[in-house]
């Protein structure tokens, strides 16, 4: 066999490496970001319905449209109800940088997204510039 052949047969080689290594590349990654998804998943999961410090504020927004409760629930800015709604500014910032899926973030709290967007005063308290919840605004106007 001639040199040039050799070399040729062994650049090929190397092209087809390389294409294979790019693929396997991909695959890994896509495969550890939804390993990583499914671990932030897990642990706002855990969080959010095993755990009791979000549980009070959550129960009191399971209730009808503007009920007067959440309207005084708003009104006082307890420490509770601003880890609740940091808690779903967050999951609403894991959503925008894809961290979480939309799809996920429905399927773990699409029901608790409804109950915040059924009262108005949480609606115009978010809406409040100051209050920094720029993330759960957005969330709530396209969920």
């Amino acid at each position: 066999m001639c040199l040039d052949v050799v070399l040729k047969l062994v650049q090929i080689a190397s092209y087809i490496a390389t294409v294979c290594a790019a693929f396997w590349a991909v695959f890994v990654y896509r495969n550890n970001a939804r390993r990583e998804r499914a671990r932030w998943a897990e642990s706002l999961y855990a969080r959010f319905f095993e755990k009791g410090e979000l549980k009070k504020v959550r129960d009191q927004l399971d209730c009808t449209r503007d009920d007067p409760k959440v309207a005084e629930l708003v009104t006082k800015e307890s420490s509770e109800w601003t880890d609740y709604l940091n808690f779903f500014e967050f999951v609403a910032y894991l959503q925008s940088t894809k961290q979480l899926s939309g799809q996920d973030v429905q399927a773990l709290f699409g029901y608790y997204i409804e109950c915040l967007k059924r009262h108005s005063a949480l609606l115009k308290y978010v809406q409040k510039e100051e209050k920094s919840f720029d993330y759960l605004r957005r969330l709530l106007l396209h969920a």
